[in-house]
């Protein structure tokens, strides 16, 4: 039998009672789709990422919610290369993902290892009305919440997210949310979740993420819609590149996440954190 190793881990903090809980599956080789579905599930956290070498600095990656395969995730792969980078060393790792090569930069600072993955090439479209009027029904918002400067879009980092900025945190704090209905609006629409954001001014965004898609209420800290949502704020010119911005998730949940984003002129987007060790 194949040896293999399978860690949790809080990706973006530093703390094992804040950021997003993360599977970490590293073997010789990658396990039957069926049984890397059944193991998310075990495992039970938004997702787990099953990792087998190719060659060298190379890795197959795969992501699975408790509910579905996932294509990308991005605190599955802080989580992942805070683990190799235990296991290895600092470095660059190639993840080979269903949606291209992630690189991910991993390094140690004072004993603790930092994981910063680049994104594919990030791409946004304006969201249509059809679905903002659902989205924004399900959330129990209007539309005088939502904030002019940043309107409703869709964006893309390795998964479709749709962005809702609000003009208060109040607005941000209160959010409670229609389950199966949005669940069923973001099924038709392929968004992995909805990334709702609170700007408190140019370098620092309040953030939440509900995932009923993958069978979960909310994301304490999501990679993935953070470099679409610094694509999107690049490409749309809300910001201008290149540009840091640091994102806090999770804070309403109890698991606050810090998530630094590094978006550059041009190309994929960078998003940062460290990651630790859950004890059962």
């Amino acid at each position: 039998m194949k040896s293999y190793t399978l860690q949790k881990l809080a990706a973006f903090t530093s703390n094992p009672q804040g950021g997003n809980p993360a599977g970490v599956w590293i073997g010789e080789a990658l396990p039957e789709p069926s049984d890397m579905q059944r193991i998310a599930a075990e495992v039970g956290f938004s997702e787990t990422a099953f990792v087998a070498p190719i060659t060298g600095s190379k890795r197959t990656v795969r992501y699975y919610s408790p509910e579905a395969e996932v294509p990308f995730c991005g605190h599955a792969t802080v989580a992942t290369g805070v683990a190799l980078g235990k296991q290895a060393g600092s470095g660059t790792y190639q993840f080979e993902t269903t949606i291209g090569t992630i690189p991910v930069e991993v390094s140690e600072y004072k004993g603790e290892i930092k994981a910063s993955l680049t994104s594919v090439e990030p791409k946004f479209e304006l969201a249509s009305q059809t679905l903002l009027i659902k989205a924004l029904s399900a959330l129990g918002w209007n539309l005088a919440d939502l904030d002019p400067n940043i309107p409703p879009a869709r964006a893309f980092g390795g998964n479709w997210h749709l962005v809702l900025a609000v003009k208060s945190k109040q607005r941000l704090d209160d959010l409670s949310y229609n389950f199966v209905a949005l669940k069923k609006i973001m099924l038709e629409d392929d968004l992995t979740t909805l990334q709702l954001i609170w700007r408190e001014n140019d370098g620092f965004i309040h953030s939440r993420n509900p995932f009923p898609v993958g069978g979960v209420i909310e994301d304490s800290a999501t990679g993935a819609a953070a470099v679409a949502l610094g694509g999107y704020l690049r490409e749309a010119q809300i910001i201008t590149a290149p540009k840091d911005i640091n994102i806090l998730q999770g804070e309403i949940m109890g698991r606050p996440s810090q998530l630094h984003l590094s978006i550059p002129k041009t190309g994929g987007i960078k998003v940062s954190g460290t990651a630790v060790e859950l004890v059962n």
